[in-house]
Parts: C-alpha cells; sequence; structure tokens
C-alpha cells in the first residue's frame, strides 16, 4: 500500500526533525553554561541565559501545538489510508 507508506514516511521525516530540533536546544543548555556567552548581559541586567531558557519555554509550547495540529492531520490520513485498505479487501 503506497499511501500508507508515504503516510509513515511523512510522520518519520516530521517527529525525526522536530525531536533533533528539541534535543539540539535543549542540550545545548548546559553546554553553554560552561562558557560565558549566556553570561552577557542583553538588556539592562537580564543576562543571555534568562533569554535562552524562556525561549525554550517558548520552543516547547510552540512544538506541542504544531504537533497536536500535524497529528490530527495524521490521524486524518490513517483513516484513509484505512478506509481504503478496506474497500481494497472488499473489492477482492
Amino acid at each position: 500500500m503506497e499511501s500508507f507508506n508515504q503516510l509513515v514516511k511523512k510522520k518519520r521525516k516530521f517527529l525525526f526533525t522536530t525531536t533533533f530540533l528539541f534535543l539540539v536546544a535543549y542540550c545545548l543548555l548546559p553546554l553553554l553554561a560552561f562558557t560565558d556567552a549566556l553570561q552577557t548581559k542583553a538588556v539592562g541586567n537580564i543576562t543571555w541565559v534568562w533569554i535562552y531558557s524562556l525561549s525554550l519555554f517558548l520552543m516547547t509550547i510552540i512544538l506541542c501545538t504544531v504537533y497536536v495540529k500535524r497529528a490530527h492531520k495524521f490521524d486524518q490520513e490513517a483513516a484513509a489510508v484505512i478506509a481504503e485498505y478496506q474497500q481494497q479487501k472488499g473489492g477482492k
């Protein structure tokens, strides 16, 4: 079933990309903590570590929102694949 293989490929690509970006962003914070890069002041007395940490929270919320919307789309496509399979199975 070509439609099933396409669905799995699209879902795998989406999940790998988002997981990779998420892990890189989160693993970068402890690594940067050993340098002085995030200790410089960005605005007033606020250092870059606070901005980076806030951006991690925002990224998490955005990724969750995107995932929920994409999961709904994947569920609809999966239902279409199931319907196609059942139609082919019934036709044979």
